[in-house]
């Protein structure tokens, strides 16, 4: 599993704790509410957990691709099963494990798609009894919702971990020090630990369908790039459906949905601060977005709309948000002049 660098943690006051330690005295209960009321909607949660994990767990696998391990979920009846794209890397053949146990099950590639970090891979006999997961819907997905997240985290198949959604509609953006690099919208950020090798697992709803990918948890650079507990990130199911649905159909993905400038660029870097200041166009696809608004090789593009471009990465982000068809105005440099033009986004 890959992983973003956290901006900022906050640390909580000890007695945000107080169960675990003492900070006010116990209260005794309300008038008239029951003592026998809290452990009878702990025993109810309890059950619901259960019925969960029964539930999914075994439309859950363990990927191993070439010498690293991630998790999977079995799609369809037919023996698909979507996963990331960093956890299949440029391996074609796969070994795969149910998490529920069973024996060691050949897979093959189907095709991958990196600008969204996922991929799907197909068994090579799809033995009886095999279960589909089932996938819910995006637009249901609430903060404050209670989630697991199902996968095989540090190699221990089969493990669930608990937590609720975050916040939706992130925009991340992965590190290529393996992993995709991609920028990735409208994620679902958990506080269910997600952990390497849980990566190209499911995170579920407490109605048993799968909500998101679980894909990249956030680090904390002041403690050494370790892994900042609680603030994790899963692609939405809906993008999952769509990549997935596409590549099984036509063994690509034909609409990506992603809108963008049809070009290429790199970042371009001050030469006295060395602070990155703008991407510059090295290449226009004929007939693509940029090309059509007039942006040529060697211009600087320096903001979409109102926000400041600096990095290639700071432009995905930038329009990580936006559909193809939609306007935009980039403003860019050339020949040591600024100017402005009003873009119809493509498609990448």
């Amino acid at each position: 599993m890959e992983f973003i660098r956290a901006a900022r943690l906050l640390a909580l006051p000890l007695c945000a704790v107080a169960l675990l330690g003492g900070c006010t005295a116990e209260r005794a209960p309300a008038p008239g509410r029951s003592t026998q009321a809290a452990p009878v909607a702990a025993a109810d949660l309890e059950a619901d957990y259960q019925t969960v994990i029964k539930d999914v767990l075994p439309s859950v696998v363990q990927v191993e691709s070439g010498g690293s391990l991630g998790s999977g979920v079995v799609y369809d009846d037919k023996g698909h099963i979507v996963t990331n794209a960093h956890v299949v890397g440029n391996e074609r053949v796969f070994r795969v494990t149910s998490a529920t146990g069973g024996s060691v099950l050949g897979a093959k590639l189907v095709a991958t798609y990196p600008a969204q970090d996922l991929a799907v891979i197909r068994l090579d006999t799809v033995p009886g009894g095999v279960k589909a997961a089932t996938f819910g819907d995006s637009t249901k997905v609430e903060v404050g919702q209670i989630v697991l997240a199902m996968g095989s985290p540090l190699g221990l198949s089969g493990s669930v971990t608990q937590g609720i959604v975050s916040a939706v509609g992130r925009t991340v953006s992965e590190s290529s020090a393996g992993g995709t690099g991609a920028t990735i919208a409208n994620m679902v950020q958990t506080s269910a630990a997600i952990n390497p090798g849980n990566s190209g697992g499911a995170l579920v709803n407490l109605e048993s369908e799968v909500i998101g990918i679980p894909t990249l948890a956030a680090v904390d650079p002041r403690m050494g790039d370790s892994a900042a507990p609680g603030i994790g990130f899963a692609i939405p199911v809906s993008m999952v459906r769509t990549v997935a649905d596409q590549i099984i159909e036509d063994g690509r993905v034909t609409d990506s949905g992603r809108a963008g400038l049809n070009i290429t660029g790199r970042t371009v870097v001050d030469r006295e601060s060395g602070q990155p200041v703008g991407v510059a166009v090295v290449e226009v696809t004929e007939g693509g977005a940029a090309d059509d608004a007039g942006i040529r090789a060697g211009d600087v593009i320096t903001k979409v709309g109102e926000d400041p471009i600096t990095t290639i990465t700071s432009l995905a982000e930038a329009l990580a948000g936006d559909q193809p068809g939609e306007k935009v105005t980039v403003t860019y440099e050339r020949g040591g002049q600024s100017r402005s033009v009003e873009v119809t986004l493509g498609e990448i």
